[in-house]
């Protein structure tokens, strides 16, 4: 077992903060840099749908299957700040146009959405609160010993030999520490500016939150609907235990601002899923809308993260790339991370399908102007 040691974890997100808390577990001392809010990006507006099996046959099984387990379990041991539930899960179609009638099978469903079968069981399937899980898991790692500062990393501090010593931060101050963790989600893209990293992409999703009380039960929902205009969207409904319901359907592609408190909404976004919601839903007709968001998932060009060691550099390390499964992935990516940095291997998982230097480099000539 290595010395305590400090380590300095760029970004506040759910990476980030999984990342403190476990190396905080360890005796480590954990510093998380953050310019905007912790979970003040996807972290914070996500779904926070947990599935156990679902990446099954994909590199990312293990991860998946470690990752649920520690949602349990660190439910438990912290006092479920974050509203962990267990969920029956369904998928179904539906369609706008008015012709569309039938028979619900769902009584807060309407008559235009037909079940098609049965997804994940409790067993299988849970939900967390993005936001509280975040800050939650973020309070318990200073708990543990981390600091959460506020600044923006400009720059890496090299030593002698080319080891990374720490960051440097916009208003000039340097933060030294035995390591460097990059878990900035999309805006990890930023860091080729300084590391030999693969490029990572963002992806928008817009989502609405309703005040549904016990309208809607634990019951989360996929659904493959066709607008009246013949387009496919593929929204997902989840309940939430504060008595919130969460959904989203609208995605793609689109410029990603530097500073994440710049995020904002596609024109026609919210009320093309706002319609979509009226008619899949009487209880969601009827709710008050609490929240209109957007934000940008971290994509790679393969699909996975990227988790690991930063090759030929020693004291640098990436996590992020987690696309749509970030938040299931957090518990697990945190504490391998701390299980790589501390150790030097990692015990509960193997990190070698995430390896960065399975892909090629972003040039980071192609941000100027940026």
């Amino acid at each position: 077992m290595s010395l305590a040691k400090r380590i300095v974890i760029c970004g506040g997100g759910a990476i980030g903060a999984a990342i403190a808390f476990f190396l905080g577990r360890r005796g480590a001392e954990a510093i998380v840099i953050e310019r905007h809010e912790v979970a003040g990006a996807a972290s914070g507006k996500s779904g926070g749908f947990l599935a156990l099996d679902w990446c099954r046959g994909t590199p990312l099984d293990r991860l998946a299957r470690r990752s649920f387990a520690l949602h349990a379990e660190l439910a438990d041991e912290l006092g479920n700040p974050w509203g962990y539930r267990r969920l029956e899960t369904f998928g179904g179609q539906a369609v706008e146009s008015d012709s569309a009638r039938g028979r619900s099978q769902r009584p807060w469903l309407s008559a235009k959405v037909a079940i098609t079968g049965q997804l994940g069981a409790p067993q299988t399937t849970a939900l967390v609160e993005p936001r509280a899980f975040t800050t939650g898991l973020m309070r318990a790692a200073e708990a543990e010993g981390a600091a959460l500062r506020q600044g923006t990393v400009v720059d890496l501090v090299r030593g002698p030999t080319g080891a990374i010593g720490g960051v440097v931060l916009d208003s000039g101050e340097i933060v030294e520490g035995d390591a460097v963790v990059i878990a900035l989600g999309p805006w990890s893209i930023l860091a080729t500016r300084w590391l030999p990293l693969p490029a990572v992409y963002g992806y928008k999703g817009h989502s609405l939150v309703f005040r549904t009380g016990e309208a809607i039960p634990a019951e989360a929902l996929f659904l493959e609907y066709q607008e009246a205009g013949g387009e496919i969207l593929t929204p997902e409904l989840f309940p939430r235990a504060d008595g919130t319901t969460w959904v989203c359907a609208v995605s793609g592609t689109g410029p990603l601002p530097v500073d994440p408190a710049e995020v904002a909404a596609d024109d026609g976004a919210h009320a093309r899923l706002e319609a979509m919601c009226r008619n899949i839903s009487p209880a969601l007709s009827a709710a008050t809308i609490v929240a209109r968001q957007a934000c940008f998932r971290p994509v790679t060009e393969d699909g996975l993260p990227l988790i690991g060691a930063v090759p030929g550099l020693d004291g640098a390390y990436v996590a992020t790339g987690h696309s749509v499964w970030g938040m299931l992935n957090a518990p697990a990516t945190g504490e391998a991370m701390a299980e790589l940095i501390l150790d030097g291997q990692v015990r509960q998982v193997d990190l070698a399908p995430f390896a960065p230097g399975r892909l090629r480099t972003f040039d980071p000539a192609r941000l100027r102007g940026r």
